[in-house]
């Protein structure tokens, strides 16, 4: 018997409350089934896509689908992170733009509220040179991307470990939305709370969870007291998807009654 939340946490707050479809030791339809008559979304997580059975078959796309209904739940997606858009080899960015294309193409019957991109950055400098190169290659591949027709705002770029406002200009100008992940920016020393007032008008996913000496990922009750506490400042501002992206029951079992208590103390 595997354990299960004790409150439900629908409609508990002016954002919607969600965790990641990796909370059990099983798929995509078990975790949905087992998480999702207590909170309002399930970010389904799609690192892979090197092997054929990352991507749903058509019976498991029915299924999450119907469970949706069901429980009341929505879905957003994390695209895989095994293909970069900025690749200096144009055959392998087209690569990456059609594997990203084929994703979305397929989950699109689960309405995503977003599609999850990492944009990463893998050189081995961060000079203004090879900076502009990359994003040029990034913007190529998205260009390629959204040639099939696919909403711009509902893709979302994630903040990683590199300084975001190098993907600034490629969000401006193909109008696409921001994934803030507040651990990432607390591990490169960025101040989240200005992230959010930069970006606050395309937000749409927040990714949030514990970070404590250098790891993160882990229950959000192990987040320091004063990022807490600026984290609940943006909260306060935002009716968008807050996605506790943590991958076990532990962490999610002592991850909502925190962010809960916190919740009742500053909004009092």
């Amino acid at each position: 018997m595997r354990p299960l939340l004790k409150t439900s946490y629908k409609n508990r707050f002016p954002f919607k409350i969600g965790t990641t479809s990796f909370i059990y030791p099983a798929g995509y339809g078990p975790n949905v089934k087992l998480t999702g008559p207590y909170l309002d979304e399930i970010e389904l997580l799609f690192y892979e896509s090197i092997y054929p059975n990352n991507l749903p078959a058509e019976d498991e796309i029915i299924v999450l689908k119907n469970l949706s209904e069901d429980l009341n739940v929505s879905y957003n997606v994390h695209l895989p992170t095994d293909v970069f858009l900025g690749d200096p080899d144009e055959s392998r960015r087209n690569y990456a733009a059609d594997t990203i294309k084929r994703f979305i193409k397929t989950l699109s019957p689960l309405s995503p509220s977003t599609h999850t991109l990492h944009l990463s950055y893998d050189e081995n400098s961060s000079d203004a040179s090879t900076v502009n190169k990359w994003q040029k290659n990034v913007s190529l591949s998205i260009e390629r991307l959204l040639s099939a027709g696919i909403d711009s705002r509902s893709i979302s770029i994630e903040t990683l470990m590199y300084p975001f406002e190098w993907a600034e200009p490629i969000i401006r100008e193909f109008n696409l939305s921001v994934c803030m992940d507040i651990g990432h920016l607390i591990l490169t020393e960025t101040d989240f709370e200005a992230t959010f007032d930069n970006y606050s008008d395309v937000v749409t996913i927040i990714h949030l969870h514990g970070v404590e000496d250098g790891e993160d990922h882990i229950s959000l009750c192990r987040m320091p007291v004063k990022e807490m506490e600026r984290v609940m400042n943006i909260l306060n501002r935002y009716t968008g998807v807050v996605s506790l992206e943590i991958f076990c029951f532990r962490n999610l079992y002592s991850s909502l009654p925190f962010l809960e208590a916190y919740w009742e103390k500053y909004t009092q």
